[in-house]
């Protein structure tokens, strides 16, 4: 099976979550990320990590967050979220998550968010089955850099941040 290594969903920014400038507030940006990712993990792997939690007692908890505001996400416009995976090792595993405008011609935010494997039952990090070491190998997408700021170095070398 080819799983795809760039996973895309639209969004609408809604207004409870904008300032009073009708920005998406910085706070927000995570909840809008995490959330096209658990969708995208859902759709394209059949990872839902509600159900493993509840069913296996084990999960992936964020460990770390890495985040660069490059232009406002407004009020009520359509985003489209791009995420990959770009790490992973016996446990953790790194994600890149880009919000751009609707046509994709703006880079708005990225993350790198960082997971760590944990068993909820033990209270103590887990290892990684090889049923998902195997997948997380067919889908890992690095990127050409050795830390976030030099992905947005290259982002801005590469025009796509305006």
């Amino acid at each position: 099976m080819n799983l795809p290594k760039v996973v895309e969903s639209k969004a609408k920014i809604r207004f409870q979550d904008c300032d009073p400038f009708n920005h998406l507030n910085n706070g927000k940006y995570t909840d809008y990320f995490m959330n096209h990712r658990e969708d995208e993990l859902i759709t394209n792997y059949d990872i839902d990590i509600y159900k493993m939690a509840r069913l296996e007692g084990k999960s992936w908890v964020s460990s770390t967050n890495q985040i660069a505001y490059l232009r406002p996400a407004l009020l009520m416009e359509t985003v489209v979220i791009e995420s990959q995976l770009i790490y992973f090792d016996d446990s953790n595993l790194r994600a890149e998550m880009r919000m751009y405008n609707e046509d994709k011609s703006h880079l708005k935010a990225i993350i790198w968010c960082g997971f760590v494997h944990y068993n909820l039952l033990n209270q103590k990090r887990e290892i990684h089955s090889d049923d998902m070491l195997a997948l997380f190998k067919s889908i890992l997408n690095p990127v050409n850099a050795n830390s976030f700021e030099e992905r947005l170095l290259h982002l801005k070398s590469k025009k796509q941040v305006h």
